[in-house]
């Protein structure tokens, strides 16, 4: 495979890609310089979205979403509380910055059918969340559509004397997070294969919004969501953000996001570009090969730090091997975990313009994924 290395022959100074224009409105508003808040696949998917990417990026997202607002359903808060039994807590299927998710019945929106499962994100008024990222969140996922990003089938927004409530209404993931599967052991792990096909998806997702000029800024393991058949979707788009104006290289904002995933050069400098997105996503790499956390402080100090201790055995080496996750049981292609952690560290470049394009990370796992698949096949023929 080896395509890690080509990511290193760029010219040093060469441009990078223009963004759209800036966002002028409520979404500046949602994911501004000010904010200070944290936010806690298949090889053969096509590559989808609703608009080319030429067309998208001569409109801001509040133009977009003023053309596109009519695909969301406007659900009353009447609907959302019968539909989860009154916020029951025996309904109640996760928790994070923004506030609490349960899982409800919904009539579907246009009418006919039986009730849908979905999950419904409720607004925590006293969370260190709010308003903005709620609106982030309508809007992106009210532009944008791929199969690598979770489907938003409408909100909710209700002001009165007892406060604001501001809900989400997003497809059913029955299959949790990838987090959820590393990282837990109530889980059964994921086996190789199905961890490259993960890994695809979620590139796919983060090429996709990049084409389309929009930064994540919140990747990392607990915001990629899986569905009954293990394909990966983006979720949680409250930090999201536009990206550079015309002639610009990067977005100056307040540094927000997840300690272990932000990339050092937007932590120290607060410039976000795209290849922010690419950092964290080598981390989530590593991640994914080993089976640990991106900071884990019950360990030894030594190796309380991933990415630290990944480099305390190097790809090249005959230690490589002690990083693997031993939940894989020696049952995936050594050959392939080097050249995945050779991509990986490709991502974690020091100097971000050295760091790959996820368009160019999707074909290096996309060949990852074949030639792994091509070896089981050997493996299982060599046996019969």
């Amino acid at each position: 495979m080896a395509c890690f290395g080509s990511f290193r022959k760029k010219p040093k100074g060469a441009p990078e890609r223009n963004s759209s224009p800036a966002v002028t409105s409520a979404t500046t508003t949602a994911s501004s310089s000010s904010s200070t808040s944290r936010s806690d696949g298949s090889a053969a998917r096509k590559h989808s979205s609703i608009s080319a990417g030429s067309t998208t990026s001569q409109k801001s997202i509040t133009d977009l979403y003023e053309e596109r607002a009519h695909k969301l359903h406007l659900f009353t808060f009447d609907e959302l509380r019968n539909a989860t039994n009154d916020f029951s807590r025996m309904n109640k299927i996760g928790e994070g910055g923004f506030g609490s998710v349960y899982k409800g019945y919904i009539r579907h929106p246009n009418g006919r059918g039986g009730r849908t499962l979905v999950a419904i994100k409720k607004l925590n008024q006293k969370g260190l969340q709010g308003h903005k990222q709620w609106l982030a969140e309508v809007q992106f996922l009210g532009v944008f559509e791929h199969p690598s990003l979770v489907k938003l089938v409408g909100y909710c927004a209700k002001d009165g004397e007892g406060g604001i409530e501001r809900l989400l209404v997003y497809e059913y993931m029955p299959n949790k997070s990838l987090e959820d599967h590393l990282f837990k052991r109530a889980y059964p792990a994921i086996p190789w294969n199905l961890r490259l096909q993960i890994a695809l998806g979620v590139a796919e997702g983060l090429a996709y919004l990049h084409e389309e000029q929009v930064i994540y800024r919140d990747f990392k393991a607990s915001n990629v969501l899986l569905d009954k058949e293990f394909n990966p979707k983006l979720s949680d788009f409250g930090l999201a953000r536009e990206g550079p104006t015309a002639g610009r290289s990067h977005v100056t904002t307040a540094v927000v996001g997840t300690y272990g995933y932000a990339a050092p050069d937007y932590v120290e400098t607060g410039h976000l570009t795209v290849k922010s997105d690419v950092w964290s996503f080598g981390v989530v790499l590593y991640e994914i090969l080993t089976g640990r956390r991106s900071l884990e402080r019950n360990r030894p100090p030594n190796e309380q730090k991933l990415l630290d201790w990944v480099r305390q055995n190097p790809v090249e080496t005959w230690r490589f091997s002690l990083i693997m996750d031993p939940r894989l049981r020696s049952e995936f292609s050594l050959g392939a975990a080097r050249e995945i952690a050779k991509l990986a560290n490709s991502c974690l470049a020091k100097n971000p313009k050295e760091r790959p394009s996820m368009r160019e990370v999707v074909e290096c796992l996309r060949r990852a994924a074949t030639d792994s698949n091509r070896r089981r096949t050997d493996a299982v023929s060599s046996t019969r």
